[in-house]
């Protein structure tokens, strides 16, 4: 006799599909939350740091590396050509002004002294003759203006004394025209002459005063040859160290040549380079400070050179009262140039979340401090250790400024 069996309900006949169904949902609900709920990452906080948004004192300084330089370096130049016949100085020696670097030998100078030496002494004796010449000259024209001046005073004489005997009839109207007209004839010559000797005796004076300058002139101008041989010895203009000297014995040297450079120690100076976005806010004058052994030295800004090379440009500060004992040429030292005065603003401190986000954004803690969400914030000013927030957070929040290199786009924090 069969039994009948009883017809299985149909959620046991299909349980496994059921089954594989539901996971199925499972997985597709699982990647739906993933995919447009909040995106998670749990985070240790000891592998990060946590920063409170607070009101403080704000600086805006650049912080820059600066190198200690001379506070001034003269170039030596070779005033005179020649060749190096004695070192007298070492490279690093300390010169005082005056003091005698080398010495430079010139045989062709040496001979074109003589020569105009040589031309000096004849141009003299030629002086010397010109000068006789023209002493002599002029006494012979005192003399004739001696004979004319004479000569003259007969003339009137003997007008006179005509007059006088045609007034007492002794001579005749005719002898006495004769006597007037012969009288105005040698007058007028007798003034020609006159004339002429003053005109040469004003061309002797004009001729003597030539003949000083030209023997003046030739003078200096052998003073000035002469003097050229001192300029064969190099001496130190300033007092300083001597930092480089690059010629050898026996080396020819050029005229205006550079042969080396002394640099003045007496004071120093700090140079530094910045970046082209500060340029229109360095100026002269403005302070900073070096902080060196927990000590703070202050400095002035001296110089800004203007032209920007590879992105950045120059400028020189120095010392406005004490500086470092230990100071020495070529040492670096960290810069802080102040761009303002300080401000009581809201701040936080530096991180490398400004690298990631470009300062847009970052985690703000929620009050329990269990979770950390993005929110948009936009900052300010800057200095190398804080970021003045323009908006966005509000004085006590906490952020988290580091580890931003790791959280890739996930939307929340969990905090452990």
């Amino acid at each position: 006799m069969d039994i009948q069996l009883k017809k299985k309900s149909w959620y046991i006949r299909y349980r496994y599909h059921i089954m594989t169904g539901i996971a199925f949902l499972v997985l597709v609900i699982y990647v739906c939350l993933l995919a447009f709920g909040p995106r998670q990452l749990k985070i240790d906080t000891e592998d990060y740091e946590i920063a409170e948004a607070k009101e403080m004192p704000f600086m805006e300084y650049v912080d820059v590396e600066g190198l200690v330089q001379p506070i001034q370096t003269v170039q030596l130049n070779a005033q005179e050509s020649g060749f190096v016949e004695r070192l007298v100085a070492e490279e690093g020696a300390m010169l005082q002004a005056g003091d005698t670097i080398l010495v430079l030998s010139n045989p062709e100078l040496l001979r074109t002294i003589d020569d105009e030496q040589a031309e000096m002494e004849n141009q003299q004796r030629n002086y010397r003759e010109q000068k006789i010449e023209m002493e002599q000259k002029s006494i012979t024209l005192r003399q004739q203006a001696l004979d004319a001046a004479h000569q003259m005073s007969s003339l009137d004489k003997s007008l006179k004394q005509s007059r006088e005997e045609y007034r007492m009839g002794i001579k005749s109207k005719a002898e006495l025209d004769v006597v007037e007209e012969d009288y105005d004839y040698q007058h007028k010559k007798t003034q020609l002459q006159m004339q002429s000797l003053r005109h040469d005796s004003v061309a002797i004076h004009l001729k003597r005063e030539m003949v000083r300058a030209n023997r003046e002139a030739s003078s200096r101008k052998l003073s000035r040859s002469a003097g050229r041989t001192h300029n064969l010895v190099v001496r130190a203009a300033v007092a300083g160290q001597l930092s480089f000297l690059n010629v050898t014995l026996g080396q020819q040297v050029a005229a205006g040549s550079s042969i080396g450079e002394i640099k003045v120690l007496t004071e120093y100076k700090v140079r530094t380079s910045l970046s082209e976005y500060y340029i229109d806010r360095i100026t002269m004058g403005l302070p900073a400070n070096i902080q060196y052994q927990d000590k703070k030295y202050p400095l002035r800004i001296s110089k800004v050179v203007p032209e920007v090379k590879d992105r950045s440009f120059t400028c020189d500060l120095v010392f406005t009262a004490d500086k470092p004992s230990n100071i020495r040429l070529g040492k670096s030292y960290r810069v802080q140039i102040e761009l303002g005065q300080p401000e009581t603003t809201l701040t936080i401190p530096h991180g490398n979340f400004s690298q990631v986000t470009s300062g847009h954004w970052l985690y703000r803690l929620s009050p329990d401090g269990k979770t950390a969400r993005k929110v948009e914030i936009e900052i300010g000013r800057q200095n190398p250790q804080q970021y003045e927030i323009v908006s966005g957070l509000k004085p006590g929040d906490k952020v988290l400024v580091t580890g931003y290199d790791k959280f890739g786009d996930v939307e929340e924090l969990v905090v452990k």
